[in-house]
């Protein structure tokens, strides 16, 4: 076991309950001797006054704030600063470093796990994300519930956020259980497990976790290749089909169908005519929770990249296809990725999309997807055809479908 100090790096959504759960963390420390790392987005660090004081004076000595900025981007300097001072200055046997309400993990986990002082002093231990139960299950219910924005300062949709901060978490914990059934509970863990399959999950009301189960379990494994969220690993194991495992015929597995959560992965190397596909994406079946994916569109030379969580659906240019490239280029970038799957006719140029939801018409979706791919006739004369929304130049982004606007009653 390494002697650097073990982190933990805590997110989750506005109000789901981070401060309660690091307050009751060092209430029963017993005999760990834990400093926090709080961030906040305003000038006044409002969750690190909260720790503080649900804290006694020996914690509260370790509890070090940053405010008016995000640790996951521009106050990754900051952070350094902050958790080298913290191990120069005091003894402790944990770090907490719990993130904005809109911050991402994965970015912060980067500091303690690339060459930099931090990483020099500390390892990390895991990455929780604490959800608010009862905030997800109406977010990604089939009920078509409006959703609010992350937070003000930032435009992303709530169920973006949620997704990306459970896709790289290794452990979840679903607090305010008590306002949700058991069967809604399973529904959520089952939605959870389809997301990420690696994460140990946790149900709790008031945020009161088992400390040993938070700090005490080594989930975090910086070369370990098995932690994909649901949709990259949905990929890996459709490459393995051919040898018989996971294979029932139809490109897709199923994390849970007690609860009707399942996944499936469609391929093609046909592209699809822009206003089609667009339409189909604007319009994905109210069980799809979770798509994500590279699609190929008609008389565009970039790759499309999806991402839908809910009710948002966003699509990024993602850099050119390597068969549009001068060929000179092309045998440089092939040479360089020789696993990379090459048609002779069409070289990389396909579609990969990934969809997790629960409840939906698998055979149906498939169809609408079918018939969004462009006909024979079309794509012999492929430049006549509509540009659509789709990107044209390299990173730009596009939203095909965002959240009705909460109303406030």
């Amino acid at each position: 076991m390494s002697d650097h100090i073990p982190v933990t790096v805590l997110s989750g959504s506005l109000g789901a309950g981070k401060t309660t759960l690091l307050n009751h963390l060092l209430t029963n420390a017993g005999d760990r001797d834990i400093a926090v790392l709080v961030n906040d987005m305003g000038d006044v660090n409002v969750d690190a006054e909260l720790v503080a004081e649900g804290s006694d004076t020996d914690v509260a000595g370790g509890v070090e704030e940053l405010s008016n900025g995000c640790i996951c981007c521009e106050l990754q300097d900051d952070l350094e600063t902050a958790v080298v001072r913290l191990a120069r200055n005091r003894e402790f046997d944990h770090l907490i470093v719990e993130s904005s309400g809109i911050s991402e993990p994965a970015p912060v986990a980067r500091l303690f796990t690339t060459e930099s002082a931090a990483a020099a002093r500390y390892r990390v231990n895991g990455l929780v994300t604490v959800v608010d139960s009862r905030l997800f299950v109406d977010t990604f219910g089939g009920e078509g519930t409006p959703e609010r924005t992350a937070a003000e300062e930032d435009d992303r949709p709530l169920s973006d956020l949620l997704v990306e901060q459970i896709e790289v978490s290794n452990a979840v914990v679903l607090n305010k259980a008590d306002l949700c059934t058991d069967d809604e509970l399973d529904e959520a863990e089952a939605l959870v497990a389809a997301l990420q399959p690696d994460a140990d999950t946790v149900r709790t009301a008031f945020s009161e976790v088992d400390p040993e189960w938070l700090l005490d379990v080594e989930r975090f494994d910086e070369g370990e290749v098995n932690d994909l969220p649901g949709w990259k690993r949905a990929l890996a194991d459709e490459e393995h089909e051919h040898d018989g495992e996971h294979d029932d015929g139809h490109g897709h597995r199923h994390p849970d169908e007690v609860y009707g959560v399942a996944s499936f992965t469609y391929r093609q190397r046909r592209p699809f005519h822009p206003e089609r596909i667009a339409a189909v994406l604007r319009d994905l079946p109210d069980g799809v929770v979770r798509s994500k994916g590279t699609i190929w569109i008609a008389d565009n030379e970039l790759r499309q990249t999806v991402g839908q969580a809910g009710s948002s659906v966003r699509v990024e240019a993602r850099g050119p296809w390597i068969a549009s490239l001068p060929e000179v280029e092309q045998d440089l970038y092939r040479s360089n990725r020789p696993s990379l799957e090459w048609d002779e006719e069409h070289g990389d140029r396909r579609t990969e999309y990934v969809v997790i939801g629960t409840e939906f018409d698998e055979d149906a979706l498939r169809d609408r997807l079918d018939d969004a791919l462009v006909t024979d006739e079309e794509w012999e004369d492929v430049d006549a055809l509509p540009a659509g929304p789709f990107p044209t130049e390299n990173q730009d982004e596009t939203a095909l479908r965002e959240p009705a606007p909460a109303t406030v009653e």
